[in-house]
């Protein structure tokens, strides 16, 4: 196995145990929204068409109680009207009613518009419930028109961000990748940008609504009674101190919540990922033992977060209903002194009911906030990781590749405190096979990290065919390299597609080509999909070795300048390791190649072995000028037939 680069960092929740840390609150909420509100900038023309959309929507809205509560006054007038003597005129109706001592009565029947001894008009009344219906529907239709116009927006700025997401993860380096978990990266770019979508979708459209909402019930209460208005508008203040006050406990929960969900993806992915090795070492007790523990603290945090911004509602269901009789009972005394018409206070009691809505959908809107700013923090920190530093302005384009490689005192750490490669000079002359050799740890993956641009070097230079590596882009300087490592990857998709991935708009023949150069050909063709056969996510559905030679097809398909090859051989038998050793003969003629190798037996014929340890060169020469040495590269070659004779014995 090639050396471990660096080791993974667990920390600020980036791992399983780094999760059961408590997680500080959002650590700058005002700017995180601002800037998630910066997504929705371009639409600002289908934002104002949205709010356009949502007054209107509430002017409808808000006509029909007042339109409704003309019908209670008809029907209730009816009523009364029915009850005085017919042929009086409504000044006599009263008179009379005052003599017969019904001081009471009299008071409600002067405020209203009664025709003694007429009955409920109900063809006003049905006319009333006709414009009531049609308002309805209108609004229903601008209402359905919103949501459709919302969606889009919100799509679109979700849309805008992952790409952005995507991009980025292309421009970080590969240090970040090594620094944190592949779950911890996916519960990112997947159920932070999920939470931040509904969020712009639903709960922003509902803010919008709300505010309008609760302008429009304002206006509209003053309009019936100034007074009942006031008494309203008191459950305000209270309100925002209950919302202020749970909401601040609840933004600490949320973010432990949505830390607690990447360490535990990263823990499944983790353990899926390794699924056999777990079994191998019978650690399946502690891998169910850590997922129940991060299960738990998952558990409690997004229940605590749940629990606290969930008692928003009740408790401001409390005020409102308080308040609300507070309403009924001065709007009672009202109607009966004869102050209020009886449709007015039902239209009131209509709108204060209104108005704790959108009271209540912000406060609930404040609950989902906490948790989506948390998510868009996550997000922007990503966004902000610093990346690999740019391309050139002017870069040298490399043609007629010769392969002519110089590391010239190249200084590399991974961390400043810890020394790696330092002073280190190599020459490698084009066509040359170099073999990298070296204990654990010695540097040689870091070697070709440095080659690559994976990684960018402290001090020093590296060049290729006199021009240095920093002078080229990273696309151009990739592009020159055909890699084969020790770790496979492929990609669900068919055998036939996997092997495309070398070369773009490669024809059939090539392919079949390159399959028949790695001896793919023969096992492809047993199989009863042929090239055609579907591989799953891990590609379980063949061989370890049989993984490794689709990739070294890959390599022969890219005919690439400079080869390197990370221990391309360890997952094959010996049998094929032969013929894989005798196709890459073939394929390194003439060109450049880097070879890595924990098998010495491999390298023998190699123009150039590099002995590596502790980050330099300690050995160069022939594998038989080596041997001739008798020091550190004869006691590894030795060791190894050592331990293999060992074991069979």
């Amino acid at each position: 196995m090639s050396e471990q680069k660096t080791p993974k960092r667990r920390s600020h929740g980036h791992g399983p145990r780094a999760a059961m840390m408590p997680a500080e609150r959002a650590k700058d909420f005002k700017n995180s929204l601002r800037r998630l509100a910066g997504y929705l900038k371009p639409h600002r023309a289908r934002l104002v068409f949205i709010v356009i959309l949502a007054i209107i929507g509430v002017v409808l809205n808000m006509a029909g109680p007042k339109i409704f509560g003309q019908a209670t006054n008809i029907l209730f007038a009816g009523v009364m009207g029915k009850q005085l003597s017919p042929g009086v005129t409504k000044e006599q109706a009263l008179e009379m009613l005052k003599a017969s001592g019904k001081d009471q009565m009299a008071e409600m029947v002067m405020g209203m518009d009664v025709v003694p001894g007429v009955g409920i008009d109900f063809s006003a009344i049905g006319g009333i419930l006709l414009i009531l219906a049609a308002l309805y529907v209108l609004s229903g239709f601008f209402g359905w028109l919103q949501h459709y116009t919302m969606a889009g927006v919100s799509q679109r700025s979700v849309y805008r961000l992952r790409k952005e997401v995507d991009a980025k993860l292309s421009r970080l380096p590969l240090k970040y990748y090594d620094d944190n978990t592949r779950g911890e990266i996916l519960s990112r770019v997947t159920n932070d940008i999920d939470n931040i979508a509904s969020t712009l979708q639903q709960s922003l459209m509902q803010l919008v609504t709300a505010l309008f909402t609760l302008i429009g019930v304002v206006i509209m209460m003053f309009s019936i009674s100034p007074l009942l208005a006031i008494i309203a508008l008191l459950a305000l203040p209270l309100s925002a101190i209950v919302t202020k006050s749970i909401a601040k406990r609840s933004q600490k929960q949320f973010v432990t919540q949505w830390d607690s969900t990447g360490a535990l993806n990263s823990h499944i992915e983790e353990m899926y990922t390794g699924h056999n090795i777990v079994k191998a070492f019978n650690r399946q007790k502690e891998a169910i033992a850590i997922f129940n523990e991060e299960n738990e603290r998952l558990f409690e945090a997004s229940f605590k977060a749940q629990f606290i911004s969930a008692t928003i509602r009740p408790a401001m269901q409390l005020i409102n209903n308080l308040n609300y009789v507070a309403i009924c009972v001065i709007g009672g005394i009202k109607v009966a002194s004869g102050r209020l018409l009886l449709g007015d206070v039902q239209a009131f009691i209509q709108y204060s009911r209104q108005f704790t809505q959108p009271i209540v959908q912000t406060a609930s809107i404040m609950n989902v906030l906490q948790s989506t700013v948390a998510s868009a923090e996550r997000v922007f920190e990503l966004l902000d990781e610093e990346e690999e530093v740019p391309d050139t302005q002017n870069p040298v384009i490399l043609e007629n590749i010769k392969g002519h490689v110089i590391f010239d005192n190249v200084s590399f750490r991974y961390k400043p405190e810890v020394p790696l490669i330092d002073g280190l000079d190599l020459e490698v002359w084009p066509g040359q096979t170099v073999a990298i050799v070296g204990p654990t740890g010695a540097g040689k993956t870091t070697l070709v990290n440095l080659l690559m641009r994976f990684y960018e070097i402290d001090e020093g230079s590296i060049t290729i065919d006199g021009v240095d590596i920093r002078d080229l882009t990273r696309d151009n300087l990739r592009k020159l390299f055909g890699m084969v490592l020790q770790d496979t990857w492929l990609f669900s998709g068919t055998i036939r597609d996997n092997i495309a991935y070398g070369r773009e708009n490669a024809s059939e023949v090539e392919i079949l080509a390159a399959a028949r150069a790695a001896h793919v050909d023969h096992f492809v063709r047993t199989l009863p999909d042929g090239y055609d056969t579907q591989l799953d996510d891990d590609a379980s559905n063949i061989s370890q070795g049989q993984r490794q030679l689709l990739t070294i097809a890959r390599a022969f398909l890219a005919d690439p300048e400079i080869l390197i090859l990370d221990e391309a051989t360890s997952s094959v038998d010996t049998r094929t390791e032969v013929l894989i050793q005798t196709a890459m003969t073939k394929l390194m003629r003439d060109r450049t190649s880097f070879v890595i190798a924990h098998r010495l037996s491999t390298i023998r014929n190699a123009d150039t072995i590099l002995v590596m340890d502790n980050g330099g060169i300690v050995e160069q020469g022939s594998h038989e000028e080596l041997m001739a040495k008798r020091a550190f590269y004869y006691d590894l070659y030795q060791s190894q037939f050592t331990e293999a004779y060992n074991a069979v014995g």
